[in-house]
């Protein structure tokens, strides 16, 4: 059976849910043989074997710590040449998707960004991608070379299904050209508890409507109690109510949990584009008349003040 490379997205050796995402979607056109770049890849193998890696293929130099993306990508490079896969997925991070567009340059090959499921062609890998704002759903292919494929997180389960993970060191030579920029310091950032914004199953996001950053304590406070992520508006990060890493839209992240709630948000084209494709759409607000309700599943038109601390309430006393 063909082989599909899929690009580990890890954490100091923590394996990401995006890549154990990718795992089950790469079953669908393959056996999977997944890349860890980095320390941890022997440690990460047997997570990586029980979600269906029948091969995990380590590389660990300290320049895929000290310089930008184009070691991970000449090491995937490298992973492509000995493997000749029919296709790479790799998580559509903002890293995910620099590394995948390098690659496919470098291989000749077309890619596909973005995309939000992915099935077996008689002509190679078909993926689904929802385009213009989300507006429209397509299926595309790629037509030259070896498909280089970029998937959103939370576009297909996590599914146990146990294979080989047999640990094999990659082989990798840096050109001169891997080394031209260098990190020279690093920031954590700090830690707020809740899960990363584009990889949550829960997003609780807060808009205009929040009239404040004093207010948007009653967003979190749902969050919270959900155990979701904490999102914003535009408005709502232009007014400085709320970072713009936290920003969900056109021109911040593009989140597609299973639930998605909107509170004191109009729904705007910019906004809409961010978030469409959730599984499910709950929206609060006391605009009957508010775009955002043409897209939900569920709409509350009443006040966000009283609905959402009354919304939290029932949740803590159901969790109870």
């Amino acid at each position: 059976m063909a082989e599909v490379l899929v690009y580990v997205d890890h954490v100091d050796g923590a394996v990401r849910k995006p890549t154990l995402e990718l795992l089950t979607l790469a079953r669908r056109i393959g056996e999977p043989v997944a890349v860890f770049l980095g320390a941890g890849g022997d440690a990460a193998a047997g997570l990586l074997g029980e979600h269906g890696a029948t091969r995990v293929l380590t590389a660990d130099a300290p320049e895929f710590a000290d310089y930008l993306v184009v070691p991970k990508v000449e090491a995937l490079q490298a992973a492509y040449e000995a493997v000749s896969p029919v296709a790479v997925l790799v998580p559509s991070s903002a890293e995910g998707k620099e590394i995948a567009a390098r690659l496919a340059v470098r291989i000749k090959s077309g890619i596909i960004t973005d995309a939000v499921d992915l099935e077996a062609g008689a002509e190679g890998p078909v993926a689904t991608q929802a385009v213009f704002a989300a507006s429209y759903t397509t299926k595309s292919r790629v037509s030259t070379g070896t498909p280089v494929i970029t998937v959103k997180p939370n576009s297909a389960p996590v599914e146990a299904a146990p294979a080989a993970g047999a640990v094999e060191a990659l082989t990798v030579s840096f050109s001169d050209a891997a080394k031209g920029t260098k990190v020279v310091a690093r920031t954590p950032r700090e830690s707020t508890g809740r899960p990363e914004l584009t990889e949550a199953a829960i997003v609780v996001s807060g808009g205009r409507g929040v009239n404040g950053a004093e207010n948007f304590s009653i967003i979190e406070k749902l969050a919270d109690s959900l155990g979701a992520a904490v999102g914003a508006s535009r408005a709502a990060v232009d007014a400085g109510w709320y970072p713009h890493s936290n920003q969900v839209g056109q021109t911040g992240k593009s989140v597609s949990p299973q639930l998605y709630i909107a509170s004191g948000i109009s729904g705007a084209i910019q906004h809409r584009a961010g978030m469409q494709t959730s599984k499910t759409i709950v929206a609060i607000n006391k605009d009957a008349e508010a775009p955002i309700f043409e897209l939900v599943d569920y709409g509350v038109v009443g006040d966000l003040f009283e609905v959402v601390p009354q919304l939290t309430t029932e949740v803590e006393a159901r969790k109870g």
